[in-house]
């Protein structure tokens, strides 16, 4: 009995000194949950160097020039095509292919040989025709004293005096007769008629050239301006002269310092051409299959980077706005058909502002309601912004052409 008793009492034991396995699990828990507190307690505040740095703009009021872009084409201000005028044998070619000739220059000889023979027989015949009215001379000479003393008759005296006007009719005509002659021998050489750069030859030493053959042998180009042609819309063109955009200013001579509206093209590389035209011609009529209105201008072309027949793009002002609220371009977002900027404060507080805007031009736009002069737009940073309620703002670089409204920079879209 007793020993019963002692083996009970200790199985009862036993199972008091052991521990249950969910004990462990809730200590566990228990454990992980102190240390989260405690990380969260403890971990540092956030540090002012977190906060990301955002370039902002100032919105200002000030003149936007507007600029459209069109397709144009470059020519010469003149070409000339040098042509054979008489019939003959290519006998020489004096000047080098694609080289610059002066007015005057002789180019091409045609044989004159036939030619001058022609002014040989001419100079015979004057010849002959003054000597025939010297003799005439002579005989009225002596025929008029004959009749004043009634030795020579009415009718001799007129026949001596119509041999003489006869006479000098013949010489005019030899003389004339000399001088085509002339004329044509001189023919012969084919001169330069302008000054420029020559094309390469369009026949060869030796063959037929003139009326009877190939008549173009070069052709000249003055290139030392060039012309640009390109169309505005009609709207365009109205639109421009609505808002008293001078294209023509020839007759001042600070017109380039004046006008930012001059005329810009770009080169086949894509940067800027150094120098500036003026529009000098603007058709008074609209094409009616197009609906558009041909316009020129004239570009100085000192250094001939620009070849006749060049596809270029020209960049023309349109429109001009006076004290207009302008940001930078890259500063207005869009969203659904809908405009909108990130205001950001003195102390850096973000605001997303709808905004209406207005035209465009080049790395500036009008903003025609929404923001208030003074007030700085965030111009990068959009992926912090879109999550950040505060920055720290960085003022980018003022542009100078903002208030001189100077040609864009980038492309029109």
């Amino acid at each position: 009995m007793d020993d019963l008793k002692e083996g009970t009492v200790g199985s009862q034991s036993g199972r008091k000194g052991g521990f249950p396995r969910w004990g462990f699990l809730l200590i566990g828990v228990i454990v992980v949950a102190g240390l989260s507190v405690w990380l969260l307690l403890c971990r540092p505040a956030a540090s002012p160097d977190s906060i990301p740095e955002v370039g902002v703009a100032v919105a200002d009021t000030s003149r936007l020039d507007v600029y459209e872009e069109f397709e144009g084409s470059i020519r010469a201000r003149q070409s000339v095509e040098v042509t054979a005028r008489v019939e003959g044998i290519l006998e020489k070619m004096l000047f080098r292919e694609g080289s610059y000739v002066e007015k005057g220059q002789t180019l091409f000889v045609i044989d004159p040989r036939l030619y001058q023979a022609h002014v040989d027989r001419a100079h015979a015949q004057l010849d002959r025709a003054k000597a025939l009215k010297n003799k005439a001379d002579r005989d009225l000479s002596r025929i008029r004293p004959l009749y004043n003393q009634k030795a020579a008759s009415q009718l001799d005296l007129d026949n001596a005096e119509a041999a003489v006007e006869c006479a000098e009719a013949e010489v005019e005509i030899c003389r004339v007769d000399l001088l085509e002659a002339q004329v044509t021998l001189g023919y012969t050489r084919v001169a330069a008629p302008i000054s420029g750069y020559i094309s390469e030859r369009m026949v060869d030493v030796g063959a037929l050239v003139g009326p009877g053959g190939k008549s173009l042998l070069a052709t000249i180009v003055r290139s030392d301006t060039v012309m640009v042609d390109f169309s505005m819309t009609s709207l365009e063109y109205f639109k421009s002269r609505d808002r008293h955009v001078d294209f023509c200013c020839e007759e001042d001579e600070d017109c380039l310092d004046k006008l930012p509206s001059c005329v810009s093209i770009t080169l086949a590389d894509g940067s800027v051409y150094p120098y500036k035209g003026l529009v000098d011609f603007a058709d008074p009529m609209v094409d009616t299959a197009t609906g558009t209105v041909s316009v020129r201008a004239e570009m100085p072309n000192p250094d001939g980077l620009l070849l006749p027949g060049e596809k270029t793009k020209v960049k023309v002002l349109i429109d001009v706005l006076e004290g207009v609220m302008t940001v930078p371009s890259v500063a207005v977002r869009g969203e659904r058909g809908s405009y909108y900027v990130y205001v950001v404060s003195a102390d850096g507080v973000v605001t997303k502002r709808p905004v209406a805007v207005g035209s465009k031009s080049g790395r500036w736009i009008a903003v025609k309601d929404g923001l208030a002069p003074g007030e700085r737009v965030a111009v990068d940073g959009f992926e912090a912004l879109a999550k950040a309620k505060v920055v720290k703002p960085v003022g980018v670089p003022a542009d100078s052409d903002r208030k001189n409204a100077a040609m864009p920079s980038e492309d029109r879209k």
